[in-house]
């Protein structure tokens, strides 16, 4: 039994036609408006070419049945309205230069197609004109008529998609596209300190409740980013983040990436702009992942607030509809200026790690359960009796070197005595056989003077043979004697590594590897770098590339494999790190056995060696794998437990 094809008419050949314009809008909707975050997305960015400076975005139903975007920026004119309706009209381009864009609209879609599938009202007044008001539905556009408004502009979609309705059912529910909506603005926001927004949810009717609020910022730009950065990101992440401000060869980057140590469980913070425009872009992404990979294990993601800043003319931002894609002239020098930028700010870091280690160490501390009636428990100690006053007063007093076995008057005491001479705070002296574990020893600590004023203080003891107690100046430091010097040793293996270059072994037979013909190409035109890292390729005739040589310290490898996932590597991120990775994997396995071992008992000068080492070597504030090496408490905080403050 045989089937008509779909794609063949009845007739002798097909017949072309002209698509009217509400189809047409209904096309470019689907391409423009995915969801109710997309069409909040466009309006606000409207609202932002106008030149506003408080945005406020009200929805109701997450969206679906009701997005009001209300700004103070310049306003249309009666006879703006209807052309702002129409297809490719716009303010923001002519046309003569689709590379030189500087706003983040210009191909006039949005408003037409949002009209096209809901019920679109646009309320304007420009500065001198009267206000204006103008509805189109399900592509009907209405008449002009007079309306009240003071400036500005609002524009209300009602019942979105309700002219598609097969639309509707791909929606999620309210409370994920509400969540949706507010990534957008937050993303926005970010993108524009000096710009005030306001995002309320309206479902029900009345006042709504606000679910998120941003006042503009004035200042240096730096200034005006970190404190929205931290009204949109938290505290946490402000208070953890490094300054980034780099530029090469007309590209500028900036903005704030947070320390090693405060990572996340998936890339859900990371924020890039390209010239303000919040994008999301593979390489990009690859490019910041690029820079922690030496800092972080693969489980973990770490978290920034990117802005790169060029000339117009060097990426095309015309690549999707969306303008969520960006397209680099020059991709590599896009790339290099990140990882480069993040490297340096991660080198300039020292030992520092995230205050959020210390918060979780303190949280981790739990007071005494409260009674029964849930008040604390208060303590009061019973009034000495006469002896026990004099005791405690013999003992405050200036000391004479006499015994204190047998009660004496205050004169007589000791006191002090035994305390006036420095000693030791470590629990155990390894050198002193005599005295039992645990016991204190009263030798000198071999510390130099003012240590407690160093970042990592001075070493008071060992606990448990791996926890090393230093105090400083306004608190303690807790170091994992293991997780430090593995990291320390690490640092030191890869500094030989890069000033003696990597040892590559030949192989007897060269292995051929077949690929195809792209791929043979891409791979042939990174073996300049991968030669860096001791692995030898050539071109061997057709498609095929000979491995001659692979890193020494690696042993037997698997060529073909390893060609392989560097290609696909390649295909993922536009680079391929993979040997370097795997070295640096052997690395810290080398460093992770050759590092002071968990139980060793340490002497005084070989812990205060170890801070001082500590303080001098980049990234010592996290182990291998990005876990913290130390905790830093305050004073006040340690107070705060033992209900001192």
């Amino acid at each position: 039994m045989s089937s008509q094809d779909p794609h063949i008419s009845d007739h002798d050949r097909p017949t072309i036609r002209q698509l009217d314009d509400s189809a047409i809008n209904r096309i470019a909707a689907g391409e423009v408006v995915e969801r109710p975050a997309s069409a909040v997305k466009e309006l606000v960015e409207n609202a932002i070419d106008a030149g506003a400076h408080r945005i406020t975005i009200e929805i109701a139903d997450g969206g679906k049945t009701l997005i009001r975007v209300t700004d103070d920026g310049c306003g249309m004119t009666s006879r703006d309205l209807p052309l702002a309706l129409s297809r490719h009209a716009t303010s923001k381009i002519d046309g003569t230069d689709l590379l030189n864009i500087h706003t983040f609209g210009f191909r006039g879609e949005a408003l037409p197609s949002l009209g096209a599938v809901g019920r679109l009202t646009i309320t304007s007044r420009a500065a001198g004109h009267d206000a204006a008001q103008i509805r189109v539905a399900g592509g009907k556009m209405e008449p002009v008529r007079p309306a009240a408004l003071r400036a500005g502009t609002i524009v209300e979609l009602a019942d979105l998609f309700y002219a598609t309705p097969a639309r509707l059912k791909f929606m999620r529910t309210d409370r994920a596209e509400s969540q949706a909506i507010g990534d957008v603005v937050k993303r926005l926001a970010m993108a524009e300190p000096s710009v005030g927004f306001t995002l309320r949810d309206v479902s029900g009717g009345g006042e709504g409740r606000v679910t998120f609020r941003a006042d503009p910022l004035t200042g240096d730009l730096f200034d005006a980013l970190h404190g929205r950065l931290a009204s949109v990101l938290g505290r946490e992440f402000a208070e953890n983040a490094l300054k980034i401000d780099a530029t090469r060869e007309g590209i500028r980057l900036f903005g704030y990436a947070a320390l090693p140590t405060y990572s996340r469980g998936a890339a859900v913070a990371q924020f890039l702009f390209v010239n303000s425009r919040p994008v999301k872009d593979k390489m990009l992404t690859g490019a910041l992942r690029g820079a922690y990979f030496d800092f972080l294990s693969r489980d973990r993601h770490p978290a920034a607030a990117l802005f790169i800043d060029c000339d117009p003319t060097l990426v095309d931002v015309n690549v999707h509809p969306a303008k969520s894609e960006v397209r680099f002239r020059d991709p590599g020098l896009a790339r290099g200026l990140i990882v480069s930028a993040l490297r340096h700010a991660l080198a300039e870091a020292g030992h520092r790690a995230s205050t959020t280690v210390a918060g979780a160490t303190l949280g981790a501390m739990r007071p005494e359960a409260p009674t029964a009636n849930g008040a604390a428990r208060v303590y009061q100690m019973d009034r000495p009796s006469l002896g026990a006053r004099n005791l405690s007063y013999a003992a405050q007093a200036p000391g004479q070197p006499q015994e204190m076995s047998v009660p004496a008057p205050p004169a007589a005491a000791p006191g002090f005595a035994e305390f006036q001479h420095e000693y030791s705070g470590r629990l155990t002296d390894p050198l002193a056989d005599t005295e039992a574990p645990g016991q204190m020893s009263d030798a000198p600590e071999p510390t130099a003077p003012g240590a407690e004023h160093l970042p990592l203080g001075a070493a008071r003891g060992q606990v448990h043979e791996n926890y090393i107690i230093a105090q400083t100046a306004d608190g303690m430091v807790i170091v994992d004697q293991h997780a430090a010097h593995e990291r320390l040793v690490y640092e030191k293996l890869k500094q030989q590594m890069a000033e003696n270059g990597v040892a590559a072994q030949a192989l007897l037979i060269p292995e051929i590897v077949e690929l195809g013909s792209n791929d043979c190409a891409r791979i042939l035109a990174q073996a300049e770098e991968l030669k860096k890292f001791g692995l030898g390729l050539e071109a061997f005739g057709g498609n095929a590339v000979a491995v001659r040589e692979t890193p020494a310290i690696l042993g037997e490898v698997n060529a073909e494999a390893m060609v392989k996932d560097i290609l696909d590597e390649l295909d993922d991120q536009g680079e391929s790190q993979l040997v370097q990775a795997r070295l640096e994997a052997i690395l810290s396995r080398v460093a992770c056995h050759g590092s002071v071992r968990s139980g060793r008992r340490m002497r005084g000068e070989e812990m205060n060696a170890l801070l001082r080492e500590m303080e001098a070597t980049p990234h010592s504030g996290q182990c291998n794998h990005g876990r913290p090496t130390y905790v830093e408490l305050k004073l006040a905080d340690i107070e705060r437990l033992f209900g001192r403050s």
